[in-house]
């Protein structure tokens, strides 16, 4: 009798278990939002001198061409750090890419005034 009471102790203990699934950690996001507004900001104006430069500037008319595609690339990026079912490793490289992306900008911007933009 005592063998079975233990069975059927053993048997609720296994029943109660939960398969839900663990809680959701509420971790900080990789890209804060004034980052990303300072991101934003930084290609924005890049775009805005190196085409403005290109008016004058024939050599730069490629520049300016290629800039047009870093908003879609910061934004796939950016959604792609921001997604909760991404993996982990992929959302952190996502980051980098935005940040690389955008200290390609701060960069190219102050390059500009050497190359004989306004």
């Amino acid at each position: 009798m005592r063998w079975l009471g233990l069975g059927l102790l053993g048997l609720v203990v296994a029943c109660s278990k939960s398969d839900a699934p663990p809680p959701v950690e509420d971790k900080p996001a990789l890209l804060p939002p004034a980052e990303l507004q300072r991101a934003d900001a930084a290609c924005t104006e890049y775009i805005a001198k190196v085409c403005a430069c290109a008016e004058t500037v024939p050599a730069k008319k490629e520049d300016c061409a290629l800039s047009k595609a870093i908003p879609d690339a910061i934004d796939v990026a950016k959604r792609l750090a921001a997604n909760p079912k991404a993996d982990r490793e992929d959302a952190v490289q996502a980051a980098g890419s935005v940040r690389k992306t955008v200290r390609t900008c701060i960069e190219k911007t102050a390059k500009l005034s050497t190359e004989g933009c306004p």
